[in-house]
């Protein structure tokens, strides 16, 4: 117990002097989570109240164009700004002077099409319940053209969505002239407010519901997502100071002198190992800390923590102890310090990319989805969304903890085959 004492010591002191290394595993790390959760609140926020800017040009000489206005406007997805005196050119112009995200130019002739499509739509029909004369113009019915202008930044799906929400408007326009239409041609002057106030009192609802395994539902957030995604980035980046500590010693001779000592090697590398997952505990305590105490201070959502704890608290360990088995692998396998700093850097910005750290996992092609599962980040962003979101049990996070265990093996058995072939142990 004296001797692995002394080790832990000698670990901790190595570990406190290496002061590049602490700050990639504790400031940078929390200045990480506080900045790319402030960032993506923001981009929630804009995605999920829908509070957007757009710029509305309404040249319609009728009543349709007003009334597409005022449904968006009391829709509250945008912050609607008109200016009627604007052609399509100008309204481009104007976008990019004020820094408007999306505009929507409306046509002269919105409200006579629609009214004629509705028309002619309702004199088929009316022909073929045998109700009127067959018509004796087939021509095809001209629709008029909305104009939607958006700033190149804004992405395809969003794009998309907006649309599609405008469309739904003009829908609802173009089924209520439909319905007056019809009963002015069968001469029923009350039934269409009859038609309108019974269709509006028997709407289908939809509810939402999050798909969790717990009875306690946690909305995702930036929060949830975030701050257990960045502390595993933060976690792992400890193969900067663990590796460069490994390759440092094999390269000194530290290594070899202590075969000489009255001590074993196992119990160097145990003080080694206990060091860093004591160093992993200490930076999930902070940011977790951190983000728990201080969030809501600053205007965003608050950090809910799960309701397993133990399960918190293995998930935690199995990612520290996968990291420490991939920082040790590095380690071993370098040659010099640069080597380890920059392989090890590089690799773990390359599993945090393909592991759905930067961007989901599920809106990947299908064949980097199966790549994601050599990442470990990917096993362990999965544990901490298991719990984080899904309110999963054991039995949904075994997987997930079973994949962290052969990545931990397969790192360690290399790292010990790799300093056996170099005759360090």
């Amino acid at each position: 117990m004296y001797r692995l004492l002394i080790a832990l010591k000698k670990e901790l002191l190595i570990l406190w002097n290496d002061k590049t290394g602490l700050s990639l595993m504790f400031f940078m790390p929390v200045l990480l989570v506080y900045i790319i959760t402030i960032i993506q609140d923001s981009a929630f926020k804009v995605v999920n109240e829908n509070n957007i800017t757009m710029l509305v040009v309404n040249k319609d000489r009728g009543e349709e164009g007003n009334r597409l206005i005022e449904m968006l406007r009391e829709s509250n997805f945008f912050t609607l700004t008109e200016d009627n005196s604007l052609d399509s050119n100008a309204l481009n112009k104007k976008m990019n002077d004020e820094s408007l995200l999306t505009g929507l130019y409306i046509p002269q002739n919105f409200s006579a099409e629609l009214i004629n499509k509705s028309s002619r739509v309702g004199g088929i029909l009316m022909q073929e319940l045998g109700l009127s004369d067959p018509a004796e113009s087939s021509d095809a019915i001209d629709m008029p053209q909305l104009k939607f202008h958006h700033d190149p930044v804004l992405q395809e799906n969003y794009c998309t969505s907006i649309v599609n929400v405008i469309n739904a408007y003009v829908k609802s326009i173009e089924g209520d002239l439909l319905i007056t239409q019809l009963c002015k041609q069968l001469e029923l002057d009350k039934a269409p407010e009859k038609l309108r106030e019974t269709m509006l009192a028997h709407q289908i609802t939809i509810q939402r519901e999050v798909a969790t395994l717990s009875e306690t539902t946690v909305n995702p957030n930036s929060t949830q997502h975030n701050v257990p995604a960045w502390t595993i980035f933060a976690i792992f980046f400890m193969v900067i100071s663990l590796g460069n500590n490994i390759v440092k010693e094999r390269l000194n001779g530290s290594f070899i002198r202590l075969k000489t000592m009255p001590t074993s090697f196992s119990l160097i590398l145990g003080a080694k190992f206990l060091v860093y997952v004591f160093a992993v505990l200490l930076q999930v305590l902070v940011i977790f800390t951190l983000a728990k105490l201080t969030f809501p201070a600053i205007g965003l959502p608050e950090l809910v923590m799960p309701d397993n704890i133990l399960a918190f608290f293995i998930v935690v360990l199995m990612t520290g102890i996968s990291a420490i088995s991939f920082a040790t692998a590095v380690g071993a396998a370098a040659g010099t310090q640069e080597q380890a700093n920059g392989f090890g850097a590089i690799a773990i910005v390359i599993f945090a990319a393909i592991g759905g750290i930067w961007v989901p996992s599920f809106v990947m092609p299908e064949y980097l989805r199966f790549f994601s599962y050599s990442s470990p980040l990917y096993w362990c962003l999965e544990s901490f969304y298991t719990l984080f979101l899904r309110g999963g049990n054991w039995s949904t996070l075994l997987p997930n903890l079973l994949g962290l265990l052969i990545f931990s093996i397969l790192c360690f058995g290399f790292a010990f085959l790799r300093l056996k072939k170099n005759k360090i142990i």
